[in-house]
């Protein structure tokens, strides 16, 4: 069986956000056993699974990714959105616009120390569009 849903998350500044939570309110009741799979529906941010317990994660992420794709080079055509724009684009793009993760006894079957992040890379980028689909 397949079930799908689609939210809007809380709008979030430019970063690396834990959203565990909020995506697990948003679903139905999980099956026992299946598959999760996440679909962000935007050009300038991303999903990914990394470390929910040191918030220092989020803020090195951040810088790291901040340094490897600068803002305001003077290669980039699509300047017209603004600075953060063409840059955020990029970063979307290495990390990727969706996510598949297991679902066991009715419940995410992620590590203990995985948690879900919306990756922002604008400085605002309004509430995300996120659709979850439930194979079971």
């Amino acid at each position: 069986m397949v079930e799908q849903t689609e939210f809007t998350l809380t709008p979030r500044r430019r970063g690396f956000h834990l959203i565990t939570e909020e995506v697990i309110r948003q679903l139905p009741p999980l099956p026992r056993q299946g598959l999760l799979h996440l679909f962000i529906k935007h050009t300038s941010a991303g999903l990914s699974i990394n470390e929910n317990a040191d918030p220092d994660v989020q803020t090195d992420m951040g810088a790291i990714f901040d340094r490897l794709v600068k803002e305001r080079e003077p290669y980039y055509n699509h300047t017209c959105e603004g600075d953060d724009d063409m840059p955020a684009h990029a970063k979307a793009t290495l990390v990727g616009n969706s996510l598949s993760i297991p679902i066991s006894n009715g419940r995410l079957n992620m590590g203990i120390w995985q948690g879900i992040y919306l990756c922002e890379f604008r400085n605002r980028g309004g509430g995300r569009r996120v659709v979850a689909t439930i194979i079971s």
